[in-house]
């Protein structure tokens, strides 16, 4: 109805428009032709031309306004109007359930059913004997099944699709598996172009609620990541202890909010000292739940000067979770200030060495690998090294995150010889000092970017 009546009133204004036009120029143009007469006659032409087009959308849009009052505005379709407008304020499933309740049954005396068919589950249906009916429902989960396209469609008064829009006995929405179904004896009463301004408002009303569902969860996620990040904050030393001859700094930033990063600094008695700094494979999760139980294992051992012990009961805490693919690496060493020496265990990390005072500047000794992978390989027998200690040697241990930050070009900082003249140069400094060095560099050398891996370090100096 509003659309054939609109495309009448545009027809008409167009057509009266045109010959109105021709008719005020065919009464003001002059009879002579005259060089005078060719600008009065473009001139008239002109302002005749202007003021027919302005006059002309002026009616049009009068009729226009005329035709939506009478149509969409007037009679049944106000129903349907109605609940398109409160369809715009609708941000929930329980605002939505308002809004049928208050227009289309009460105003309009329809009856409602909403079905989620990835779940097969009826979301909503009012209290009527048509839409509770099971012998309605079965109908409805045969004819109109999951994969049913997205739209608005009629149905008869047998619920069977329908393009005869003066036998419909009702109309249905379906948009991402959301079926609308709304049960009305008049539905040849609402005019036709509301149906697509309804459906429009449905999709945006379908979109909204699941992006703010979505949300929902990211904020209630997001709230258990950083619970968990806190919980694994909580197994890391809070504060470094106070040991005679070793000062110790360390340097821990998670590439998330949790890590598969860990260390920690276990005094064992005035002179024995246990330091561990380890490495999960992987991300998220399953390598904070492994880095957590890799702490609590080795908190809760009572001889920690037992290394290989220690060692294999972390492997054997890793196993037990039975998480696929899941392990670590580790260097796991007690360092005795009396006796100057470093007693360790290297699980195939990369990066510790010791940085010890010469004549010639500082030398290089790597704390090389001694033990296979833990959690994941048959550990077998493992030897512990030691090497001797001498006031002024710096220890230090980096997960691969230090090592392997790559520049523009991608090659790796351990790589470079910036790298090595930084360590030589912040091994006559302070710990605290070196660390800020190196954090230094590898911010610099990465140009500032994102990195992607945890970055953890631990820098003892003996002696002091």
């Amino acid at each position: 109805m509003y659309k054939a009546q609109k495309k009448i009133v545009l027809v008409a204004v167009n057509v009266l428009s045109i010959i109105g036009f021709i008719l005020v120029c065919l009464f003001l143009l002059p009879k002579k032709e005259t060089s005078v007469f060719s600008i009065y006659t473009f001139l008239v032409t002109v302002i005749v031309f202007l003021a027919v087009v302005f006059w002309g959308n002026r009616i049009r849009s009068f009729l226009v306004s005329f035709v939506r009052r009478h149509t969409l505005e007037a009679g049944e379709t106000v129903i349907l109007n109605d609940f398109i407008d409160r369809l715009r304020f609708c941000y929930s499933l329980d605002d939505f359930y308002s809004a049928i309740g208050d227009v289309l049954e009460k105003k309009g005396d329809c009856s409602v059913l909403l079905v989620d068919r990835v779940k097969n589950y009826t979301l909503y249906n009012s209290p009527n004997r048509l839409s509770t009916s099971e012998e309605v429902k079965n109908k409805l989960d045969s004819h109109f099944t999951e994969t049913w396209q997205d739209g608005f469609f009629y149905f008869d008064r047998h619920i069977g699709v329908t393009t005869n829009y003066h036998k419909s006995r009702g109309f249905f929405m379906c948009y991402e598996k959301q079926h609308l179904y709304v049960f009305c004896r008049y539905t040849k009463l609402f005019d036709v172009a509301v149906y697509k301004r309804l459906f429009e408002e449905y999709k945006r009303f379908i979109s909204r609620t699941r992006t703010i569902s979505e949300l929902s969860e990211i904020s209630a996620t997001t709230k258990e990541w950083e619970q968990l990040a806190e919980t694994q904050q909580s197994f890391l030393p809070q504060k470094i202890p106070n040991i005679p001859k070793l000062k110790i700094a360390t340097y821990y930033r998670p590439l998330v909010n949790v890590s598969g990063d860990y260390f920690s600094i276990l005094p064992i008695d005035s002179s024995k000292t246990l330091l561990m700094l380890g490495d999960v494979s992987g991300k998220g999760l399953p390598a904070a739940l492994i880095m957590g139980l890799v702490m609590n294992t080795v908190k809760i051992i009572e001889d920690k000067e037992d290394l290989v012990g220690v060692l294999h009961a972390i492997d054997k805490a890793i196993k037990g979770m039975h998480l696929q693919d899941k392990y670590t690496v580790l260097f796991l060493s007690i360092v005795d200030t009396e006796k100057m020496r470093i007693r360790y265990i290297n699980a195939s990390m990369s990066d510790p060495i010791i940085l010890s005072p010469s004549p010639d500047g500082y030398r290089i000794k790597p704390l090389t690998s001694n033990a296979s992978l833990i959690g994941i390989l048959d550990v077998g027998d493992v030897t512990v090294a030691e090497k001797r200690l001498f006031r002024g040697d710096t220890i230090l241990m980096a997960s691969d995150g230090v090592s392997e930050v790559m520049d523009d070009s991608g090659v790796e900082l351990g790589d470079t010889d910036i790298y090595k003249k930084t360590l030589m140069a912040g091994a006559a400094k302070s710990p605290q000092q070196m660390v800020d060095d190196i954090v230094d560099l590898i911010w610099k050398y990465n140009g500032d970017k994102k990195l992607h891996d945890d970055v953890t370090m631990m820098i003892a100096k003996v002696g002091y």
